[in-house]
């Protein structure tokens, strides 16, 4: 008898256990969340542009506590997308690329994309982005989650990007360019087609 009872006890405490880790705590992403659930964009704006390139800006906040990975963003306004990055070259300049990988924020961390910084690179504009204009971004994470976000346009005097070249080319001409960011940093660095190392 006393060890039918201590069975039984031992099997209802490890079944409460079993139910508390299962509740888990506050501010998880739960297995099988996705990503996107887990990630708040806010303050987002896109430069203005009468043509050629673009790009946006904002903060993304990964609310969860594990990492989470952007792959890819598209937007109506350009056929083409990038997440960008600026590093460093072996020369000492700071140059602009793709970023490898896309970008990754560690749990309870935010990315700011900001000019002269990591942010979203609009490489041919369809057409002219004014300001006031409200621009759509659907925005892709590794588990093939997605969330949307609309950004207001507005004039910027930083962050102007010139590359030699045909602007409406979707295979463009990545030499010998220069961005001044407006924060008195100018880059410039030669860069190979797609932004490649």
């Amino acid at each position: 008898m006393n060890k039918l009872k201590k069975t039984m006890i031992t099997l209802a405490a490890g079944t409460t256990l079993l139910a508390l880790a299962a509740c888990g705590g506050t501010g998880t992403q739960q297995a099988g969340q996705p990503q996107a659930e887990s990630v708040q964009i806010h303050d987002t704006w896109v430069k203005a542009a009468p043509k050629g390139m673009s790009a946006a800006f904002g903060t993304l906040e990964n609310t969860s506590d594990s990492p989470v990975t952007i792959t890819s963003v598209t937007t109506p306004a350009s056929k083409e997308v990038q997440l960008h990055e600026t590093v460093e070259n072996e020369s000492g300049q700071m140059v602009m690329r793709e970023k490898d990988g896309g970008f990754t924020i560690e749990p309870g961390k935010s990315l700011d994309l900001k000019p002269g910084a990591d942010h979203i690179m609009l490489m041919d504009l369809g057409k002219p982005i004014v300001s006031g204009d409200n621009v759509d971004f659907v925005v892709t994470f590794t588990d093939d989650s997605t969330q949307k976000f609309t950004a207001p346009a507005k004039d910027y005097s930083g962050a102007n990007e010139n590359y030699s070249g045909d602007d409406n080319s979707s295979s463009m001409d990545h030499g010998d360019m220069d961005m001044d960011m407006g924060d008195g940093a100018s880059m410039s660095g030669t860069m190979d087609e797609g932004h490649g190392k």
